[in-house]
């Protein structure tokens, strides 16, 4: 499998601009979100599996997945999420490291707000947070998701703390909202994340 590295942020820290910018530079990026999305499609078996330990209430009438629903849900009863995680995690892991094992490019970028929180980490060799403020978060999210600020403060306090994150990540961008800035951080980093793919291939080639 290629270099990994794993991007994450909270909601609103700049991630997406952050993994678009690699996807700029020619690095295949995978996305978690997206991995989670596909494997809940109508007709999957993670959803088949998620209809029998929930209901007939997860579905809608098309047989496509009553997400709205099913969030809710999860966010009222901690039991819930944790059996929907236990169906759901091994599935978007499998899907991850499937995309990972096709990419083509120097290094690949595993893009997931949960990267810790998950173990998605431990898919990848080098970590980056792209970092916020809690009230620049705030102001990005509720201007991009039109929720309220409450929904937002949920979903933070559902994440790991900035701290932790802050604490357990290689490489940390803190994103002040300028672009320009943004990109100015990501330009070295992306050339030493090139310096260890390189390093890293090297090593595999060696006899043993």
């Amino acid at each position: 499998m290629t270099f990994v590295v794993g991007l994450t942020g909270g909601i609103g820290s700049g991630k997406s601009a952050a993994s678009a910018w690699f996807e700029s530079q020619g690095i295949i990026v995978v996305d978690a979100d997206l991995a989670a999305r596909d494997v809940v499609q109508k007709n999957q078996p993670t959803l088949q599996a998620i209809h029998q330990a929930f209901g007939d209430w997860v579905l809608q009438k098309d047989g496509e997945l009553n997400r709205r629903a099913l969030r809710e849900h999860i966010f009222k009863t901690p039991e819930a999420r944790k059996a929907l995680e236990q169906i759901t995690h091994p599935a978007i892991r499998s899907s991850i490291i499937q995309q990972l094992m096709q990419a083509d490019s120097p290094y690949a970028i595993l893009v997931s707000p949960l990267l810790f929180e998950t173990n998605q980490h431990e898919l990848t060799q080098r970590t980056l947070l792209i970092d916020a403020s809690e009230e620049l978060q705030i102001q990005r999210a509720s201007q991009r998701d039109g929720q309220t600020e409450e929904q937002i403060r949920t979903i933070i306090a559902a994440q790991m703390p900035r701290a932790n994150k802050q604490q357990v990540a290689d490489d940390i961008v803190l994103n002040d909202g300028h672009l320009d800035h943004l990109y100015q951080h990501l330009l070295p980093l992306h050339q030493e994340y090139l310096t260890l793919a390189l390093q890293a291939s090297a090593l595999k080639k060696q006899p043993d």
